[in-house]
């Protein structure tokens, strides 16, 4: 089996998480690597630490893929006076790439929250807040009935007319065309100065809004008239399957505690550990889930029906007035925690991708705890 390259590795990591994904804020893809050096093995981690590069260096992978950012908020150097400058120099000298998969992997399907959701036993999974599916147009023209499937065998060759499974969608109806052609023109059809009636096929044809093109491109070649008439419109956006966190169902309800507790066995143990908002026996089946911070999405929880979310890094008075306003319960667990489980999904994938087309590449995933709280401390002065 040939050795990839980290270009090849890094086509196909995109391909399961599209970098057009990612929040505009977000810093995410190759940091560091040769395009051109071979990929045998691949370490998968939450945070690009120096402890995870050490870790890196020690298995003698070729690409370490990170889900958090080394230099999110951008940088004017990688001197090694500093932590994240150091795991740069590190990993250069080592010869091992950094590929970073951060909000891109958040929305994409599945990516983090679908991760976590599957720990959880979760099934009819749907975004929490939906990304717009990609715009499509939809393509309408005329044409003579005898090269109707010509036509639209060539629109499909273009792109249009796939949905989802399917190609070479269409919907066609017969009517009658007219045109008179004034002098000057050409007419595959009729005579100058005649008007011309003509058994014409209508042909709809939806097609991803990247492909209007490459479409209409087609439609003026392969149509037999001189001035084919065609229309394309813009279709309504509409919700689509990727986006932030995701809502499901357990498989039967229980109790607010006994899911918690189902959540802390479901995830790697921390320091820090995890805590609860709502009464501890409300009955919960309709679960949210938001690998990592997932503050902003308490009220599209509640407005989603489900009865508890579980995600990450809330701030008091944030939880303290959703429960007041009668939202959903909460599970916070650490933010590493609500992430670790996309690491061995992700590396599956990867393999699965490759193997489908014809290689593939050794994966490892980093079971370091690198959740930066260290400790815990239980509060016990009764202050009543």
């Amino acid at each position: 089996m040939e050795t990839l390259t980290l270009a090849r590795v890094v086509d196909a990591l995109e391909a399961l998480y599209p970098p057009s994904l990612a929040a505009e804020w977000d810093s995410v893809g190759t940091v560091c690597g040769d395009p051109a050096d071979p990929v045998r093995n691949v370490l998968f981690a939450i945070d690009p630490v120096e402890a995870v590069v050490d870790e890196a260096v020690r298995l003698g992978v070729d690409l370490l893929v990170t889900h958090h950012p080394l230099f999110l908020r951008g940088t004017s150097s990688v001197a090694a006076t500093t932590a994240k400058g150091r795991v740069v120099h590190r990993l250069i000298k080592a010869g091992i790439g950094l590929h970073v998969a951060h909000t891109n992997a958040d929305h994409a399907r599945p990516g983090v929250s679908d991760a976590l959701a599957g720990a959880l036993g979760l099934s009819e999974l749907r975004p929490l807040e939906a990304l717009p599916a990609p715009p499509l147009d939809k393509v309408v023209t005329f044409v003579p009935e005898p090269d109707a499937e010509k036509l639209l065998d060539a629109l499909a060759a273009a792109g249009a007319g796939e949905l989802g499974d399917y190609a070479r969608c269409a919907w066609t109806s017969s009517g009658v065309g007219t045109f008179l052609p004034r002098p000057g023109a050409q007419p595959t059809i009729g005579e100058v100065g005649q008007v011309t009636r003509v058994d014409e096929t209508r042909i709809e044809m939806v097609l991803s809004r990247s492909r209007r093109f490459d479409v209409v491109a087609a439609l003026r070649t392969a149509h037999p008239y001189e001035e084919p008439a065609f229309d394309v419109f813009e279709l309504a956006s509409w919700p689509g399957e990727t986006g932030t966190g995701r809502i499901g169902v357990l498989r039967r309800p229980v109790a607010l505690g006994v899911f918690a507790a189902l959540v802390g066995s479901a995830l790697p143990a921390t320091a820090g550990g995890g805590r609860i908002a709502g009464a501890v026996d409300r009955v919960v089946r309709r679960v949210a889930v938001c690998g990592g911070a997932g503050g902003s999405l308490l009220a599209a929880a509640t407005a989603a029906g489900a009865d508890v979310i579980v995600t990450s890094d809330l701030r008091h008075h944030v939880v303290s007035e959703h429960v007041a306003d009668g939202g959903c319960a909460i599970v916070e667990m650490p933010h590493w925690a609500t992430e670790w489980p996309w690491l061995p999904d992700a590396a599956a994938r990867l393999r699965s991708s490759l193997e489908a087309r014809g290689t593939t590449v050794g994966t490892e995933v980093s079971v370091l705890v690198t959740d930066p709280w260290s400790g815990h401390i239980g509060s016990g002065k009764d202050v009543r």
